[in-house]
């Protein structure tokens, strides 16, 4: 697996790279963040962090800035329905420290911003993403959080009235109340208590079709 390659940079384009390691060309799809950060074409010793992703008909390879954007981007492809481009779009449109904030304040307004993502999508993201700023070593710091035992979900609500809020964000989604309904059955015996997790299991039980 490779996770991280140093050589001289041949091509820079605000969406992928190529990179000269040892005699051999290397390219990779990157976020315009990333892009905009490397140095001039030509440069020798330039190091990116790597991501090879393995499919039946192609091995692709993926470059980051940061150990930051790396993280956001396995946790956007671990996402149902995120593939790598629309990853990249996410973290082109919004630097790590600036997608927390997002997340944060749950504003799918600006996740929408995002080509590709239409606003039911973006409450998707926002409730898949809520909790990976505190859970996720590398982007903890990020929301200014230093020791694991203080990670908490980033909105708990109380306990009362969650199902019925979850109802609503899943009526707010376009889903029907009948859906959303079937969603919720057993989520506490699941052990989802708090909104966040509520949500997240209900689009587990819903599927990615939505």
């Amino acid at each position: 697996m490779i996770v991280q390659l140093t050589g001289t940079l041949l091509e820079v384009t605000p969406s992928r790279v190529v990179m000269d390691v040892g005699g051999v060309g290397y390219e990779l799809g990157v976020s315009s963040t990333t892009a905009a950060s490397l140095p001039h074409v030509g440069e020798a010793g330039v190091t990116v962090l790597a991501r090879m992703i393995v499919r039946e008909d192609a091995m692709e390879l993926y470059g980051f800035a940061t150990r930051e954007e790396r993280a956001l981007f396995d946790q956007l492809r671990a996402i149902s329905g995120v593939g790598p481009k629309l990853a990249l779009s996410v973290l082109s449109t919004f630097s790590p420290g600036a997608l927390a904030q997002v997340v944060m304040g749950q504003d799918a307004a600006r996740m929408a911003q995002v080509p590709g993502v239409g606003r039911k999508k973006a409450s998707r993201l926002l409730v898949e993403l809520s909790d990976v700023f505190s859970k996720n070593a590398e982007l903890r710091g990020l929301v200014g959080l230093s020791e694991p035992d203080a990670a908490q979900p980033l909105s708990a609500a109380p306990s009362a009235g969650v199902e019925s809020e979850a109802a609503e964000a899943l009526l707010s989604m376009g889903f029907t109340s009948q859906e959303a309904e079937l969603a919720l059955e057993g989520h506490e015996e699941a052990g989802a208590v708090t909104i966040e997790q509520v949500l997240a299991y209900a689009l587990r039980r819903l599927g990615s079709g939505r």
